[in-house]
């Protein structure tokens, strides 16, 4: 695996860098706006359902990098930045007060394959998505009090995350970003996140 940097220099760049990640899809650059209108135009990268962009590999060339689920000696492909701290935030959280988590129970970024791109699954290829304990997809896989427990987690991120098993079309082994790159609530829940990792500290690397 190539070098990549570790959890805590991503934070210790601060909400300054959030912002960068949080930027528009679409946000033109002074090199964009300068650039000559030949009729060149570049490729548009294809977006998750919840408008991130499809990343087609992690950890090179890639917003997506592999992480440690703190406290449970796993590790898991997510996009840095906001998504990774909300989505290491819900599967510490589950490990500890819904189900322990073990080997194979966290999968994060995949290939999009054939998964329609307004399928809420379709934000596991952008890095965006976590799915916990993915044989549990049907309706009924937890008690009622389990249940509770993870819509408690969910409320936690202020609106930000989705629980797979609250849609039409059930998968309650599906926790994804519902906020695009450049929501307003990302950068709202920003500091909460920001203070809950640095009380953990610096997550270990390979």
């Amino acid at each position: 695996m190539s070098a990549h940097p570790n959890r805590r220099s991503v934070l210790a760049v601060g909400t300054a860098a959030t912002a960068a990640y949080l930027l528009p899809t679409g946000t033109a650059t002074a090199a964009d706006r300068t650039a000559p209108t030949s009729g060149f135009r570049p490729a548009k990268i294809p977006l998750s359902q919840n408008g991130w962009e499809i990343q087609t590999q992690a950890n090179h060339v890639s917003t997506v990098w592999t992480r440690s689920v703190s406290g449970t000696g796993l590790r898991v492909d997510v996009r840095i930045g906001l998504p990774e701290l909300l989505l290491l935030h819900i599967a510490r959280r589950f490990h500890h007060e819904v189900q322990e988590l073990r080997a194979g129970n966290v999968q994060g970024w995949s290939r999009i394959g054939r998964t329609p791109r307004t399928s809420p699954a379709s934000n596991l290829s952008s890095g965006t998505a976590l799915r916990l304990v993915p044989g549990a997809r049907s309706r009924g896989s937890y008690f009622p009090q389990q249940v509770e427990r993870i819509r408690d987690i969910v409320a936690d991120c202020a609106g930000t995350v989705r629980w797979g098993g609250d849609d039409d079309l059930v998968d309650e082994s599906l926790y994804y970003l519902t906020a695009g790159p450049d929501s307003g609530e990302l950068m709202r829940v920003a500091p909460k996140f920001q203070e809950w990792s640095g009380r953990l500290g610096a997550m270990p690397t390979p």
